[in-house]
């Protein structure tokens, strides 16, 4: 256990805010890997306690570290949505086994909602920084571009080895992809269904929804790795 300064907040899309916090003395962390975040003291707490998980969504490089959520009435997201810059936190951590596989023959195939996204993009800005080896492809769905958090630099970290294709469900004049994630849609960007390594994060329903759609594709267990985000 340790201690963070919240140092400053972003509203990143519609919704939906990253907090940054200073990193601890010896903190080191993979990319994708979450850690548990505790309100000191908070004025108000609810039946969930003051501890809720977060992913980290800043990269191991990075000299802070900054999480993204999405954010509603609880009293942990109120509380931390009015906390002073400068109030302290406690992190324990990390933990978590959303991070890239070491066989960069086999590609990665990320499938994220909303602000499931998080995880990846971590992954993504951490690849971009190693300069890995390893071939990524992003699906990334919203409904509306103004709700797909850090869009538009996951759009400049495109290239070689990393793909985005990101669909907007409720856009008819969106010009990319409108199709919710699907067979039909992995189908029309991916070669070969069975050849990567599946990642996935979200709501309960969407990975639920998810490992069903692998698993009838013939994708072995041991090829997904996912995270569930609840709302807290």
């Amino acid at each position: 256990m340790a201690e963070i300064t919240l140092r400053r907040r972003q509203t990143i899309a519609e919704g939906t805010v990253a907090f940054y916090f200073d990193k601890p003395a010896g903190f080191t962390h993979e990319a994708g890997q979450n850690a548990m975040f505790t309100l000191i003291n908070p004025a108000e707490d609810d039946a969930s306690g003051p501890t809720r998980p977060f992913t980290i969504a800043s990269a191991p490089h990075e000299p802070e570290l900054m999480i993204a959520t999405r954010m509603r009435a609880s009293a942990f997201k109120r509380t931390l949505a009015a906390a002073p810059l400068g109030t302290r936190l406690e992190i324990e951590g990390p933990a978590g086994v959303m991070v890239l596989h070491e066989d960069a023959a086999r590609p990665a195939v990320f499938l994220a909602g909303g602000i499931g996204i998080t995880p990846f993009l971590a992954m993504a800005r951490d690849a971009a920084k190693r300069r890995l080896p390893n071939r990524l492809v992003l699906f990334y769905s919203n409904r509306r571009p103004q709700d797909a958090a850090f869009l538009a630099e996951l759009e400049r970290l495109e290239g070689p080895n990393f793909r985005l294709i990101a669909t907007m469900t409720d856009v008819p004049d969106w010009p990319g992809e409108k199709r919710r994630i699907s067979r039909e849609l992995l189908a029309v960007h991916l070669p070969d269904l069975r050849e990567p390594v599946y990642y996935f994060a979200g709501p309960p329903s969407m990975t639920m929804a998810v490992q069903g759609m692998l698993k009838d594709l013939g994708v072995s267990e041991d090829d997904m790795r996912s995270e569930e985000f609840y709302g807290y």
